[in-house]
């Protein structure tokens, strides 16, 4: 019979998992999930089964997730409406949902019966990576808080983003933490020792390395570009007094700004296209041409009845483009299994336009401000892959979002992390306009030039350059990550079964 695991163990997995959590944006300790990992293959160790792996995966899972993302309270508590204990219910299940995926990496761990180096080094890195890259796509996906994402954008491993993508540096994270764990067990054995000690020198060097190659080049003459933060409240965004404030707001700041390229943000009109005032679209692309500029507008269409589509508008010098939201926020924009969840949710959360479209792909970069500009809205820059389809053409990247939902909260530093690690995987600045914030400027290395402060009206201004040129991630996305985590466990299980 199985004994049961200790109460101390059963807490300090859970711990843990909480301590890596500083190692994302704000806190940026990029060390923190490395030790964290350690702690936990040391219990997982300790336990020696799958089973006793399991708990303590899933406990360190839930000290992980629930603290790492238990800002989603104030978008269904404080904006949404639902009852306070109802939504931390539901911030507890959504955290052991993603806490089954380090649970089961501990159980896979125990099928591979190797050595330990092959273990630490091989195996768990491999499953921990397909695991992160499972959890990016199952059930329309979730990659918040993927262990590469500490990395950027100064961490020793940031350097191997731009050639495997954020998973790829996962890969790596869960890695050096095994090497810790051997170096905890090899004390007695100088030469194995020695042995772990170079291949982390090797790694660091080969990481300093990689920090020289500029894997992109600027193109052209500097575009300058302007920014704008209304600082609209979320809970009366959609009053109709806020509405037309929105409009007078953001139209006196499009007027003083005078840059090439104009960015408001996410749902910065809080109406339908069709319903915009035409003295509003008319001064809008009249002011745009009038200052030789390009203005994009993040505005809700209906192009037929009931057809909602979150969209990003560009007025001005430039031909009139549209691009339509791809990848929506699931019970946030759309109800999956509608006819069933739809009257449960509605029941309990309040959220407008919970039944929108998903626009189509490829949508090509929009030419503006003699740049191609990949628009994306929201959480959509939290995929990696999404993003990269709009590569090579695209010579800046540009997210329009509406991060007032997550209030004063670690989230929006978080997804800017998220934004900087796009720019770090692709070689491409990106312009990041926000309701609240964190509207910012981040060059094509992932670090911020600047960025506005938070929950303040601003026009944040600037000139950045446009890239060209590829990434490795560029041509190959997670492919290359996911096929190379593929063979490791496939020969790994074919050389087991051999001897």
């Amino acid at each position: 019979m199985l004994k049961k695991i200790p109460a101390i163990i059963e807490l300090l997995a859970t711990l843990s998992g909480a301590l890596a959590v500083s190692g994302f944006a704000p806190y940026n300790f990029w060390p923190a999930p490395i030790l964290s990992l350690t702690v936990l293959f040391l219990l997982w160790q300790r336990a020696g089964n799958a089973k006793g792996a399991v708990e303590i995966g899933f406990l360190w899972g839930m000290g992980f997730f629930v603290s790492g993302i238990s800002w989603i309270n104030i978008s269904l508590h404080d904006f949404g409406g639902m009852p306070l204990l109802l939504s931390i219910i539901s911030i507890l299940l959504f955290g052991a949902l993603l806490s089954c995926f380090p649970a089961l990496v501990g159980y896979f761990i125990f099928k591979f019966h190797h050595s330990p180096h092959i273990r630490w080094l091989l195996i768990t890195p491999s499953l921990w990576t397909l695991s992160e890259w499972i959890k990016s796509f199952f059930l329309t996906g979730f990659p918040w808080l993927s262990l590469g994402y500490s990395q950027t954008p100064n961490g020793i491993l940031s350097s191997w983003t731009p050639v495997f993508g954020v998973f790829g540096t996962s890969f790596l994270i869960v890695a050096v933490a095994g090497l810790l764990l051997l170096l905890t067990k090899s004390q007695k054995n100088f030469r194995t020792t020695a042995l772990y000690l170079l291949l982390l020198i090797c790694l660091s060097s080969v990481s300093f390395f990689l920090k020289r190659i500029n894997w992109t080049h600027p193109i052209g003459d500097t575009v300058s570009v302007s920014l704008l933060q209304g600082n609209f409240p979320q809970d009366k965004k959609f009053d109709d007094n806020m509405i037309q404030l929105a409009l007078e707001r953001y139209l006196t700041m499009v007027n003083n700004s005078h840059s090439q390229l104009i960015i408001l943000p996410e749902s910065a009109f809080p109406v339908f296209r069709q319903e915009l005032p035409e003295y509003v679209t008319d001064d809008l692309t009249n002011l745009g041409r009038t200052q030789n500029s390009d203005i994009l507008v993040g505005i809700f269409a209906e192009p037929e009845p009931h057809q909602y589509y979150n969209s990003v508008f560009s007025f001005g010098h430039s031909p009139s483009q549209i691009y339509h939201k791809v990848h929506l926020v699931p019970f946030g924009e759309f109800i999956p299994l509608s006819p069933i969840l739809k009257p449960l949710i509605n029941s309990v959360l309040k959220i407008p336009l919970d039944d929108q479209q998903s626009g189509s792909l490829p949508q090509p970069p929009m030419r503006v401000a003699g740049q191609q500009v990949a628009v994306d809205i929201c959480y959509e820059d939290v995929f990696g892959d999404q993003i990269v389809k709009s590569l090579p053409q695209a010579t800046i990247l540009a997210n329009l979002t509406n991060d007032a939902w997550f209030g004063k909260s670690i989230g929006p530093e978080q997804h800017l992390q998220m934004a900087q690690t796009r720019s770090l995987e692709t070689g491409r600045p990106m312009l990041r306009a926000t309701n609240t914030g964190v509207t910012a400027i981040i060059d094509a290395t992932g670090h911020i030039i600047n960025r506005a402060p938070r929950e303040e009206i601003f026009v944040l201004n600037g000139e950045i350059h446009g890239y060209q040129g590829n990434t490795p991630f560029d041509i190959f996305g997670n492919s290359a990550i996911v096929s190379l985590c593929i063979i490791i466990l496939i020969l790994t299980k074919y050389r087991r079964r051999v001897r």
